[in-house]
């Protein structure tokens, strides 16, 4: 199995698993130096660990190539980073994208790809729970770029017979962010912050919904896709179908931490324009065609991720 992003937030989850399982795992990342220990560590229990970069088109086809499984969890995160700075952000979600797709096309393995999308993709919602076949319109840069990857993805199945499973993510948290991440994970950030006694900046009043999934139930999803012949060519909303106010998830951080304070700030300009506003994903379809759903409702999550971090420091 290849983990691509396999030392990033949700790839070092999953990788755990992987190898907890006894799974022969092959991880990419663009800079080893920056995960050195936990590349080390993952080697030491049998890993291999690759130092490259996604768009590099004959090192996929090398990394792919006997592979049953390929987990995409790399790419350029954040919406207001990608409008920051588009360039970036098409040339890694997309140049990267059709790289692997072009090595699957020509593995003799035929690997099943796992693509990790986002709730971005569906713009600012008309209705909510938000489901699979809902189509909005995307607020930035990032999203048109994932919007995009599904395409190549069903053009791929099309024309070359490859298969895959699509997981939109919403709002994932949990162990394994490092504390300088921040273009995306906000209640990681706010746990970091918390931890640090620092303010917990807010925009705007906080009001907005999200719909926060704790990393290890996304783990458990996308192993159910990578398994399940019903998730071939599907996509899948991972979420927990609950939606939380931002104020009320940083006011039970700073309760669980024992430290920080709430600071609200105004909306930067660009942030407020790419607001997707209150967002709650549906999650029936991953129920009835996987067989699942998360475990983990957020006061426990956050307890738990809240220890962790604090272990960390320690």
């Amino acid at each position: 199995m290849c983990a691509i992003g396999g030392l990033g937030f949700i790839g070092v989850n999953l990788a755990e698993r992987l190898l907890a399982e006894g799974a022969d795992v092959t991880i990419l990342t663009p800079l080893r130096e920056r995960h050195a220990d936990q590349a080390d560590a993952f080697e030491q229990r049998g890993a291999r660990i690759v130092e490259g970069d996604v768009r590099d088109r004959e090192l996929m086809l090398t990394l792919i190539e006997g592979q049953q499984l390929v987990f995409n969890l790399s790419g350029q995160s954040g919406a207001a980073r990608s409008m920051d700075d588009p360039w970036t952000d098409l040339d890694v979600n997309l140049r990267g994208n059709l790289a692997i797709l072009e090595a699957i096309r020509g593995a003799r393995s035929r690997p099943k790809l796992i693509f990790a999308g986002s709730r971005l993709q569906y713009g600012r919602p008309e209705r909510l729970p938000v489901k699979e076949d809902d189509a909005g319109k995307p607020l930035s840069v990032h999203a048109v770029h994932k919007r995009t990857v599904e395409e190549y993805l069903q053009l791929y199945a099309q024309l070359f017979d490859v298969d895959y499973a699509i997981a939109r993510i919403t709002n994932p948290y949990g162990p394994g962010q490092p504390t300088g991440r921040t273009a995306y994970g906000v209640i990681n950030r706010l746990i970091h912050l918390a931890l640090a006694d620092q303010p917990l900046t807010i925009y705007g009043a906080g009001t907005q919904l999200r719909d926060y999934v704790h990393v290890a139930d996304v783990v458990d999803a996308l192993m159910a896709m990578a398994l399940s012949t019903a998730a071939t060519r599907r996509a899948y909303n991972v979420a927990t179908g609950v939606g939380a106010r931002m104020i009320d998830v940083a006011r039970d951080i700073i309760e669980i931490a024992g430290g920080g304070r709430v600071e609200h700030v105004a909306w930067p300009p660009l942030v407020h324009q790419i607001e997707t506003g209150d967002f709650v994903a549906d999650i029936s379809r991953a129920r009835q065609e996987l067989g699942w759903s998360p475990k983990r409702q957020l006061r426990a999550g956050l307890e738990e991720t809240v220890a962790h971090y604090r272990a960390a420091v320690a």
